[in-house]
């Protein structure tokens, strides 16, 4: 049976002057397997790797021109309503799901900056990545002409934002270009982003800057790696919605609503543990920021926490805190019921009733998780009645010496046994600030007891089980700043070299290193903020 996703197609494609851009991304909806990392490599090697993995690829799977490569609108537009006017002009659109929209050729030069070749090239939309540096493709990936079969699509939606209903929201600057079939039988939908003026644009819609399409290149690129589930840009429609994106419900069981909605909820309250368990800060978690599929969509001022700080805002637009990192399981469970109100009309009373019944157990399915996730973090086997204690005693240290989140848990991972012992922290700057605090030891010897009492679980096992969970390098805002100035000077080298970073995030590279993208962050770093228009 073949499996839907969605995939944002944000080529990080420029005209001369650098302003507009685009960045090509994909999207999966399910988590990936775990797979175990090396504890170290370098680029080299990594390079080497990544070549030899893909010489096994047999070349005749792989298109070598666009002019085999097709897509089609056709199933959209024959399940749903279509707005009857044309034209990209800014109106109030009603009675439809989707308008005609053409995307806007970027004018001046063109050149593609960064892409994600083996993953989404290769192995989604089955091209030879010398196909990348064809003008024809330049063209396609900056809407300057169309894909055989395409016609292009704009998604009128609407959705809460900050806790009030905003009306009639949709696709202010992406483009739907329409389903792709891969050779695997996946079937991916392809989106332009930063495309141009749609009837739905608002102020400072159309385009995409050059900041933000970095920014959200690298931090989708980030969060697929890092395993979490993400658009790596993406209800007669709720039918269409089950039918396309859960194949596992049948679609003639009574209940079906019922079972979709307990599986929305179950998989938000998994992914927003994810979230959590990387220190990743949305920034602006509106119903529409939210997807049906839970993945991670919509990235705009995200950030990862550095000192572990459980109102951590991101957002410097946010002055209640209102989607501070601490609060994102509570914005799930609003949005939740935001979701069920809109899925009411179609429920009877009693699916209206157990699907209230759902919804409260949101919290017990995220603290499930969010207990399985840190006790892997921690290399813990087994489940004992003080694990819960051991954690929270760990982030309330944390907490009050502000210690690194990531750096933290990586160097736990690094450290043996004996260091743990002998409180040996050289080079270990976030453990070194951790023990400061009064109560370090106290912690440190339950963890140890812990450790001790895991059968037949050696040390080494133990750090290789903790450095394949804990990363050791995440996109900090200093990273994404200092890209992005490059960038706006031409300059994409340190966007390939974090791209090639944080695709391996679990193994220490001797270039990230030598970039200081484990380090402690420079002083400047604190002074960066980003907003809603980052």
């Amino acid at each position: 049976m073949w499996s839907f996703h969605s995939i944002l197609v944000c080529f990080l494609v420029a005209a001369a002057n650098f302003k507009p851009v685009y960045v090509l991304e994909f999207c999966e909806s399910a988590e990936r397997d775990c797979h175990s990392h090396d504890d170290t490599a370098s680029s080299s090697q990594l390079s080497q790797h990544t070549v030899k993995s893909r010489l096994n690829t047999s070349l005749a799977n792989h298109k070598h021109d666009l002019d085999q490569f097709k897509v089609s609108s056709k199933k959209l537009i024959e399940a749903f309503p279509v707005d009857e006017v044309d034209g990209n002009f800014v109106r109030t659109v009603k009675n439809c799901i989707f308008s005609k929209s053409v995307p806007t050729p970027l004018k001046g030069p063109l050149r593609l900056a960064a892409v994600s070749k083996q993953d989404v090239i290769e192995g989604i939309l089955d091209l030879d990545v010398a196909v990348t540096r064809s003008d024809d493709f330049l063209h396609y990936a900056s809407g300057g002409r169309l894909l055989p079969g395409s016609v292009p699509l704009a998604h009128r939606y609407g959705g809460h934002q900050f806790g009030y209903w905003a009306g009639q929201l949709g696709d202010g600057r992406a483009h739907s270009l329409g389903q792709y079939t891969n050779r695997k039988g996946e079937i991916w939908e392809l989106q332009l982003k930063g495309s141009g003026k749609t009837p739905y644009s608002r102020s400072g819609d159309g385009r995409a800057v050059i900041r933000s399409s970095v920014r959200e290149f690298l931090c989708s690129e980030a969060l697929h790696s890092l395993g979490v589930p993400t658009s790596r840009a993406a209800r007669k429609l709720l039918n269409f919605v089950i039918e396309e994106h859960f194949p596992s419900i049948n679609s003639a069981d009574p209940d079906k609503y019922l079972v979709f909605y307990t599986m929305v909820v179950n998989e938000t309250a998994h992914l927003i543990a994810q979230w959590m368990s990387v220190g990743f800060a949305h920034g602006v978690c509106n119903t529409d920021n939210f997807s049906l599929l839970s993945i991670t969509i919509d990235y705009g001022p995200f950030g990862f926490m550095e000192s572990y700080d459980t109102d951590f805002v991101p957002n410097t637009s946010d002055d209640e805190g209102r989607y501070s990192i601490g609060a994102q399981a509570n914005v799930g469970l609003f949005n939740l019921e935001k979701l069920l109100a809109a899925l009411s009309p179609v429920l009877t009373l009693k699916q209206r009733q157990g699907a209230k019944t759902i919804v409260k157990g949101y919290f017990d399915i995220y603290q499930m998780r969010f207990h399985q996730l840190f006790k892997a973090k921690l290399g813990l086997l087994g489940e004992e009645e003080a694990d819960g204690y051991l954690i929270a005693f760990l982030l309330k240290l944390m907490e009050d010496t502000r210690s690194d989140f990531t750096m933290t848990f990586r160097q736990l991972s690094e450290a043996s046994a004996q260091q743990l012992h002998n409180r040996d922290f050289t080079q270990m700057w976030a453990l070194d600030d951790l023990s400061s605090h009064k109560l370090f030891s106290d912690w440190l010897s339950l963890y140890l007891l812990r450790l001790g009492r895991q059968i037949n679980d050696c040390d080494e096992d133990r750090q290789r089980r903790m450095k394949n969970v804990n990363p050791r390098y995440i996109l900090r805002n200093w990273m994404a700043e200092s890209a992005i100035r490059k960038a706006e000077i031409n300059d994409f080298s340190e966007v390939e070299l974090l791209h090639r970073t944080l695709s391996f995030p679990y193994v220490t590279q001797e270039t990230a290193e030598e970039a200081g993208y484990a380090a402690r962050p420079p002083l400047w770093s604190k002074r960066l903020k980003v907003s809603c228009s980052s």
